[in-house]
C-alpha cells in the first residue's frame, strides 16, 4: 500500500479543474482548427463537453481571458470569441517574469549576440518594398543630428525599433518573439535606461553605419553577408553597453 499523501483540498481541487478545462478548451481550439474571432462553444455546451459544473467552466475562460486568449461580447450577437494576442501583451507577461530576477546587460547581450545575426539571416530576400519602407521609416528618426538630450533618447529607441520591425519580419516566429522581447528588456531594465539616458552622439553615426550595410544584404538576398553584419553590430553595441553598465553600477555603489 503506498502513501500517496493527503487528499486535495477543495480549493486545490477546484484549481487542477479549472487548468484541466482551460488545457482542453486550448485542444478543442487545434482541433477544430479556430482563429481569431471565431465563437466558442456556449457554456452550457462546454458544460456538457467537459462534464464540468458552471463554476468551473467559468473559472477555466476567466483564466484564459486573463491570458489574452478569449474576449467576452454582449448583446445578441454576444458569447465568448478568440483573441489575436498582441505580441506586446505577450511580451509584458515575460517582462513581469523578470520584475525581480533582472537581468544584467550581460545576460542579455549574450541572447541577443546568438539571436539577431540568424534574425538578419532569416529575412534576407524575403523582404517586400513595404517591409523596407516600414525600416526605413525607422532609420530617417534619427538620420539628422539630435538638438536636445530627449531627441538623442528618441533616437536611441527608434535604433531599437528597426530591430523590432525587423523581428516582426522573421518568417520563424519563435526566433521573431524572443528578439522582439529583448528588445523590450532593453527599453525597461532600469541600467539600460540610464545608459540610453547618457549622451554618446557617436552611437547615431554608428548604428546608421552598420544598419545601412544590413539593409544593402538584405536587398541583395545575401543571408550571410546580413548575418555577420549583425553580428559585428551586435558585439560592438555589447561591448559599449557593458561598458556603460560597469560604469553605471560603480557611481551608485
Amino acid at each position: 500500500m503506498t502513501d500517496d499523501g493527503p487528499p486535495p483540498t477543495p480549493r486545490l481541487a477546484r484549481a487542477r479543474r479549472k487548468d484541466s478545462i482551460s488545457e482542453q478548451v486550448k485542444e478543442l481550439i487545434i482541433e477544430q482548427h479556430l482563429r481569431p474571432g471565431d465563437r466558442l462553444p456556449a457554456e452550457k455546451e462546454l458544460m456538457t463537453r467537459f462534464q464540468a459544473s458552471k463554476g468551473s467552466v467559468r473559472e477555466a475562460l476567466s483564466a484564459l481571458r486573463s491570458e489574452g486568449l478569449i474576449r467576452t461580447r454582449t448583446g445578441p450577437k454576444g458569447g465568448v470569441f478568440l483573441a489575436d494576442m498582441d505580441p506586446q501583451r505577450a511580451m509584458a507577461l515575460l517582462s513581469s517574469y523578470f520584475l525581480f530576477r533582472s537581468p544584467t546587460v550581460n545576460d542579455i547581450y549574450a541572447v541577443r549576440c546568438e539571436l539577431e545575426p540568424e534574425l538578419a539571416a532569416s529575412v534576407a530576400g524575403r523582404l517586400s518594398e513595404e517591409d523596407f519602407a516600414s525600416l526605413e521609416r525607422t532609420m530617417r528618426l534619427y538620420d539628422a543630428e539630435p538638438k536636445t538630450a530627449e531627441e538623442e533618447y528618441n533616437q536611441r529607441m527608434a535604433e531599437l525599433d528597426f530591430h523590432s520591425v525587423l523581428a516582426g519580419l522573421c518568417p520563424n516566429p519563435v526566433l521573431g518573439l524572443f528578439c522582439g522581447f529583448l528588445q523590450t528588456l532593453l527599453r525597461e531594465t532600469v541600467v539600460c535606461r540610464r545608459i540610453y539616458d547618457a549622451p554618446h552622439p557617436d552611437l547615431r553615426d554608428t548604428g546608421l553605419h552598420y544598419q545601412i550595410r544590413l539593409m544593402r544584404a538584405l536587398r541583395a538576398g545575401d543571408a550571410q553577408s546580413a548575418r555577420d553584419i549583425m553580428s559585428e553590430h551586435m558585439a560592438a553595441a555589447r561591448d559599449y553597453m557593458v561598458r556603460m553598465e560597469a560604469d553605471i553600477v560603480g557611481r551608485f555603489l
